[in-house]
């Protein structure tokens, strides 16, 4: 069912190729990954489609899936993954933390890992609080900078229930770098929640030696209307 469940949607992708827009969207990503040619909202159309004829996968076999996507060259079908994980991320168990690693330090860039971050390694720990910490402990220390971004970058859709000291703490622990994905990281983050807190924002900026660039997204909006 694993292998008859993404055949079927890599080739359904495949039936809607575009060379031209495939080179583009290599170029714009760093040539990182081959492309299909389908910007977003035809891949997203394309996974809908899919769903509704083949539904979603048993839970049983979500890691074999998602690990089949992300070993297929064109970096559609790793986007794809991050779309089934929309879909199923209510049914995680605690185990699934080494598929969440996996796919985020696996043919690791901005694109998944940021959806990532956000909507499925930030809802793991919300309904596994229990673990935040030791979690976010082990990852900083994995000097891997995009588990990194994924700690900083977690509570993005968490507004006002946003834990501004383990923000704060995790910022103090990362800030310390030339590394452009962490910083930027750190300055998205602060912007992020300014939206809840602009002084609490003023604060961290104040007391933490932010680099340039993070200083500079973090303050961006405040003080704008």
């Amino acid at each position: 069912m694993t292998n008859n469940y993404v055949a079927a949607l890599y080739e359904e992708a495949l039936q809607h190729r575009n060379s031209e827009e495939a080179v583009r969207l290599a170029k714009y990503m760093r040539n990182q990954f081959e492309y299909i040619g389908l910007r977003a909202p035809q891949m997203q159309e394309v996974f809908k489609q899919h769903v509704k004829a083949y539904g979603l996968p048993a839970k049983e076999d979500l890691h074999e899936v998602i690990t089949s996507l992300w070993e297929l060259e064109e970096r559609e079908m790793q986007i794809s993954g991050a779309y089934l994980l929309d879909l199923m991320k209510k049914q995680f168990t605690e185990d699934d933390l080494q598929l969440l690693q996996y796919i985020i330090t696996t043919k690791p860039w901005w694109d998944t890992v940021d959806h990532i971050a956000k909507k499925h390694f930030g809802y793991y720990l919300e309904i596994f609080p229990e673990h935040r910490q030791q979690i976010i402990d082990r990852w900083i220390a994995s000097d891997n900078i995009w588990l990194i971004r994924s700690c900083i970058l977690f509570q993005l859709g968490y507004k006002e229930r946003t834990d501004v000291a383990m923000l704060e703490d995790i910022i103090s622990r990362t800030c310390h770098t030339k590394e452009f994905f962490i910083n930027k990281a750190i300055g998205w983050a602060l912007r992020e929640y300014a939206k809840q807190n602009p002084e609490k924002v003023l604060q961290i900026t104040n007391r933490l030696p932010l680099s340039n660039l993070s200083r500079k997204e973090a303050l961006k909006h405040i003080g704008k209307k």
